[in-house]
């Protein structure tokens, strides 16, 4: 994502919460990605910074800020959005597939997608959420029926990495038994998952007007 960004001479700040980092001010983002992490949604008291994270999200949602969460980015808009996010039926790690709606068809964010088949995304959550009031489901599977969602027409939200490459997928996987066969399947799908993300990102940045500065918190 920062090398997309990166390419395109779209100026960004990284700014990492669980060191205490501060939040920007509302006025002075662009655009926010609302990345993963090992904390939920729901764990305030030991994370405080969740708190604050979810009341900036609710402000840039509220003044049409392009947003877009990734796993617990997501489910942080949703409760941001006031929704439940709790335990998913059963957690999802490695390589799963996703069923793409209707809705997500005629989405320029999917339109690389495979057109007949499943989208193949790498997972790592164990909760879901409610899908907010107004948004429209893009992407589903059995065990974790919400999957991928739209807000109004600039804020997205993706239980799924769109984010890993192949150096983040091994550090990530490097003490468990599946690593070798995740990153297989990553380094031959490799080109399809690129051409797939790179139409992502371009699509969400597409819908900022200006963009002086990029806020990610």
């Amino acid at each position: 994502m920062l090398t997309y960004l990166e390419a395109n001479g779209l100026p960004y700040s990284t700014i990492e919460l669980y060191k205490n980092a501060a939040l920007p001010e509302p006025g002075a983002v662009a655009a926010a990605l609302v990345m993963g992490g090992p904390m939920n949604v729901y764990e305030e008291k030991r994370y405080p910074f969740l708190t604050s994270e979810i009341e900036l999200i609710r402000t840039l949602v509220s003044t049409d800020v392009p947003v877009m969460g990734v796993c617990l980015g997501a489910q942080l808009i949703a409760r941001a959005l006031g929704k439940r996010v709790y335990k998913a039926a059963t957690p999802e790690v490695g390589w799963h597939d996703v069923e793409l709606t209707a809705d997500a068809r005629r989405d320029g964010l999917f339109s690389h997608a495979p057109a007949d088949a499943a989208l193949r995304v790498l997972q790592w959550h164990e909760d879901t959420f409610d899908l907010p009031e107004g948004a429209v489901l893009l992407a589903r599977s059995a065990d974790v029926p919400h999957q991928a969602y739209r807000y109004k027409n600039n804020v997205y939200g993706l239980q799924f990495h769109i984010e890993a490459d192949g150096a983040m997928i091994a550090d990530w996987f490097k003490d468990r038994a599946d690593a070798d066969p995740i990153l297989a399947e990553y380094r031959a799908y490799r080109a399809k998952l690129e051409a797939i993300t790179e139409n992502i990102y371009a699509c969400f940045f597409g819908r900022i007007d200006a963009a002086p500065s990029l806020g990610r918190p």
